[in-house]
């Protein structure tokens, strides 16, 4: 591989808990942490010299609203947070966004569909699955074991973990500019992994603000869900990724939602590219014979799934074999156990 090609990354480890790394000029990196594998989000805080706009909040949690407030007593400590900017609705970007607007006054801005869905999610608690969940889960071929389990367990609530939302935001769409830190960005919104997922662009320098729609070193987990059981993500990632190819140069700066930030984003949009449409050739092979989404785990992630990654495991294998339904390269029938099973024409 040619030097050029490969990705950079200019600091070799995150901030810790309370602490930032300057990563530009009026722009801050922080870290908040997150209980599960993936175990931290990236939030970014740019100066916009009367007070801060922040971007992704992390869950609600005593613990990372305490880390909020030694951030807003310590390195933020002066000026005001006047914004709050959300990449997308997922629960540890949007987690404190309603408290940061109760508690301090900010305004929020994100894309219509992200504020929508995070209103809506929590306002929606469940005490255990609903019949549309459980009927989703058994056409996924879902393990019975696990299922059994699961269907009598309280399941993740959006609310748990996200503070209530008042009345009111700004939207953001493609093809829009803001100022943030000194510098005006254009938006480019994404979708696959979210639904309008907004990305920040400098016009000034080199620096990309991509959330979770371009990771360094992770693809993002891409699911169909109950909500919307024949959605096709991976079209919508796909044209995604295409179209930031356009954008990406050589010394761009991505600051993602997680892992480091990193140098190389033409090499990296190939890398994210490849990835999917080689899962999709490798279960192309594999459905030679009728298989449901819950035994498709080893062709598409290459390597075996524990029971804490088992459930977004499940809605990427949904999503990977729905595209190749959707687009005509295999069939679906259900089968006694009301499972959809996939099989290559």
């Amino acid at each position: 591989m040619e030097e050029q090609t490969k990705l950079h990354f200019p600091w070799a480890e995150g901030p810790v808990h309370g602490k930032c790394i300057q990563v530009a000029k009026g722009v801050l990196w922080f870290r908040l942490p997150l209980p599960m594998r993936l175990d931290h989000v990236n939030i970014y805080v740019l100066d916009d010299e009367d007070g801060w706009t922040v971007i992704d909040t992390g869950f609600d949690t005593k613990k990372t609203r305490a880390i909020w407030l030694s951030m807003i007593g310590g390195p933020l400590a002066g000026k005001p947070i006047r914004r709050v900017v959300l990449t997308h609705h997922h629960p540890d970007h949007v987690g404190l966004a309603g408290w940061l607007q109760s508690e301090f006054g900010a305004e929020l801005l994100t894309t219509r569909t992200a504020w929508l869905f995070a209103r809506m999610l929590t306002l929606d608690i469940q005490e255990v699955p609903v019949a549309e969940t459980l009927a989703f889960w058994r056409s996924a071929g879902m393990q019975t074991d696990i299922f059994d389990k699961r269907a009598v367990e309280r399941p993740f609530n959006f609310g748990d973990v996200v503070a209530p939302m008042p009345l009111g935001f700004t939207r953001l769409q493609q093809g829009q500019t803001i100022n943030m830190g000194g510098r005006t960005w254009d938006i480019h919104i994404g979708n696959g992994h979210a639904p309008e997922h907004a990305t920040f662009w400098s016009r000034d320098d080199g620096l990309v603000i991509s959330g979770d729609q371009i990771l360094s070193s992770i693809s993002p987990n891409i699911g169909v869900y109950a909500t919307e059981p024949m959605a096709d993500p991976i079209r919508d990632w796909l044209e995604a990724c295409e179209r930031f190819s356009l954008l990406a140069r050589a010394d761009q700066l991505v600051l993602g939602g997680h892992k480091l930030p990193f140098i190389g984003l033409p090499r990296r949009m190939g890398q994210l590219i490849d990835n999917h449409h080689g899962a999709l050739r490798r279960l192309i092979e594999y459905i030679e014979s009728p298989k449901a989404a819950s035994e498709c785990f080893m062709p598409l992630f290459k390597r075996s799934i524990d029971d804490s990654e088992y459930g977004l495991a499940l809605v990427e294998s949904v999503a990977h074999l729905s595209h190749l339904y959707q687009t005509g390269v295999a069939t679906r029938t259900r089968r006694h156990d009301d499972a959809w099973v996939y099989q290559r024409k």
